[in-house]
């Protein structure tokens, strides 16, 4: 009897074979869970699951007879129950009524392990994938949102001190023309004074020649 077989033979009790998966599913995760734990799951009248620690030790390949050395680990076991014993060895008989007809498991259905189960978990991850390239691919716009308005900025500010810069050489360039035009007007204003003073020589040297 596998999983399958074991989900159809108890489906009839449980009300349906989805429930009946759901319920084999959780038992055994309960158990694999606590074991993993360092738990002991005792079960009255069936048996007990365990985690067991073996050391290190030294073993033989069969294959070529060499030597090995195995490393420390941990593995499960089981022990059946004294009831559990008594029917598997027929010192007890099981009690009428609770027969279980084992049917084959039809084709599609559960196999190995919930293949259903299985299933959601597959859809669960391609949602979870799905979700995750999409929040990428939001994150990158943002990104390249973000660097083109940087580049922006930083153009703007460039254009901005060009003007500015450009603004300011006009002004000095305007301070300049101003400065010369009114150093060309200041020196004829300096040279007036000398003509009239050589014209007031020649109207003195005029006037001594009459004398």
């Amino acid at each position: 009897m596998n999983k399958a077989q074991l989900v159809e033979a108890i489906a009839d009790k449980m009300g349906g074979r989805q429930q009946a998966a759901d319920a084999v599913d959780a038992v055994l995760d309960a158990i694999v869970r606590a074991v993993v734990g360092g738990d002991r799951v005792s079960v009255t009248g069936f048996g007990s699951f365990e985690k067991v620690e073996r050391p290190a030790r030294y073993a033989r390949n069969p294959q070529t007879g060499e030597r090995v050395r195995v490393k420390k680990t941990s593995v499960p076991r089981f022990r059946a129950g004294q009831g559990f014993k008594d029917l598997v060895s027929g010192t007890k008989k099981l009690p009428r009524g609770g027969e279980v007809a084992v049917k084959k498991a039809p084709k599609g259905s559960l196999t190995g392990g919930a293949a259903a189960t299985v299933k959601k978990a597959a859809a669960k991850k391609t949602t979870a994938k799905k979700a995750t390239a999409a929040a990428k691919k939001t994150a990158a716009k943002k990104t390249a949102v973000k660097k083109t308005t940087a580049a922006a900025k930083k153009t703007t500010a460039k254009k901005t001190t060009a003007k500015k810069t450009t603004a300011a050489a006009k002004k000095a360039t305007a301070k300049k023309t101003t400065a010369k035009k009114a150093a060309a007007k200041k020196a004829p204003a300096k040279k007036a004074p000398a003509k009239k003073s050589a014209a007031r020589k020649t109207t003195a040297k005029k006037a001594t020649a009459r004398g």
